[in-house]
């Protein structure tokens, strides 16, 4: 095998990224406005020159100096009047990036690609224009991130029911009417990863995946449904199979992507950096974190049960978010090149726990989670609120 198809392969197993490699020079062909840049790098220790083709979009974003600060937004607030309201929340707060869907929780593309695109399909016109949603957050000084939801996707198991999980040969839905596909098969990878693709060519700086997971509760089931494994059908136990499956998928999509300026992120639920691994969904906080840029963990004070000797969690948002930040830095400190940690936090309130479990959650709460973290050295988050009505008054540099 020659030296540079050596190379090359080590690029596409991860096992040589775009910062492993020292600069020799840099070359750029320049089109009208989309174009790409070809960067010549030199391996260290191997004589021959990396040819890497890195994607330009034509915008400047730049990653913000004392950290990542944002909210959620939906295609439909991106596309419509609420994003003037979001719009000015950040341009009068410290509040410095958006987390967009361009694939959302049914699994449909936000925006209207090309005709011809394979995507064009399952995609609805909420974000109008793309193009000038872009130019507005670069104008803004708006750190932009795509929110990518991957195996949560009821629109692809009904399209690909083979791709899905089925119960009496229907596609499986949970409690919620929701279906997921298969994160064993490398076809429903590659589907994703195309989305993200082009993601990243509309100038979005991070790639960030939700619903890395196999459904709650796949643990009672595995045995059950009809379902393939693909390449993961002999060695490991059944658990084993889903959290190598999950972990292949992200250390994946960042080899795939290596080729775009922007980071990988994955939401995780929380409680997976409190344990060696969640064996039903198939989430290893360690090998996932091994593979991405960013690390957002789910730590809403609501969604936990009694933890961390705490009894009604929702009712102490700081106590909760120290004790779970104290966790995360222990284990994240145990690895060779620990992604940044930025958790996603509440800005809601859980009304269905119920009178006696919840709290309403207004700029005290948002405020003693976010100090919380700062003192536990976690100097970025993001903000949930599923209607993207967020607190008003709130300093988010308490």
């Amino acid at each position: 095998m020659g030296k540079m198809v050596f190379v090359l392969m080590l690029c596409i197993f991860g096992l040589v990224g775009p910062y492993s490699v020292q600069a020799e020079q840099t070359e750029s062909i320049k089109a009208k406005e989309h174009q790409k840049k070809i960067v010549t790098k030199k391996q260290l220790e191997l004589p021959e020159t990396l040819i890497r083709f890195v994607y330009d979009t034509g915008y400047t974003f730049e990653y913000p100096e004392d950290g990542v600060r944002g909210v959620y937004v939906t295609g439909n607030s991106a596309g419509g009047q609420r994003f003037n309201y979001l719009l000015e929340l950040l341009n009068s707060t410290d509040l410095n990036a958006m987390v967009i869907d361009i694939k959302d929780d049914h699994g449909y593309l936000t925006y209207r690609p090309e005709e011809d695109s394979p995507f064009y399909d399952i995609s609805k016109k909420f974000i109008g224009d793309p193009e000038k949603l872009m130019k507005t957050l670069e104008e803004n000084e708006i750190y932009p991130i795509a929110r990518i939801v991957v195996f949560k996707d009821s629109v692809l198991a009904e399209k690909k029911p083979e791709w899905s999980f089925k119960d009496n040969g229907k596609v499986w839905k949970n409690g919620r009417g929701e279906a997921f596909v298969n994160p064993f098969l490398k076809e429903v990878w590659d589907y994703n990863i195309a989305i993200a693709e082009k993601a990243a060519k509309m100038g979005f700086k991070e790639i960030q995946f939700d619903y890395v997971r196999f459904p709650e509760g796949f643990e009672r089931r595995d045995d059950v449904l009809e379902y393939k494994v693909g390449e993961y059908a002999d060695g490991e136990d059944n658990v084993q199979k889903r959290v190598t499956a999950v972990a292949d998928f992200v250390a994946y999509a960042k080899a795939q992507l290596s080729s775009y300026d922007v980071d990988v992120s994955v939401d995780i639920f929380g409680y997976a950096a409190t344990i060696k691994e969640a064996p039903g969904i198939g989430q290893n906080f360690t090998k996932i974190s091994e593979n991405v840029d960013v690390i957002s963990s789910m730590i809403y004070p609501s969604h936990w049960t009694p933890y961390f000797g705490i009894d009604k969690p929702d009712l102490y948002p700081y106590e909760l978010t120290k004790a779970y930040a104290k966790v995360e830095n222990e284990v994240l400190s145990s690895l060779k090149n620990p992604p940044i940690s930025r958790p996603w936090i509440q800005d809601f309130t859980a009304a269905w726990l119920g009178s006696g479990n919840y709290k309403s959650y207004g700029s005290k709460e948002v405020e003693a989670q976010i100090r919380a973290l700062n003192e536990e050295g976690i100097n970025e988050f993001l903000l949930w609120n599923a209607s993207n009505r967020y607190t008003e008054g709130v300093t988010y540099k308490p």
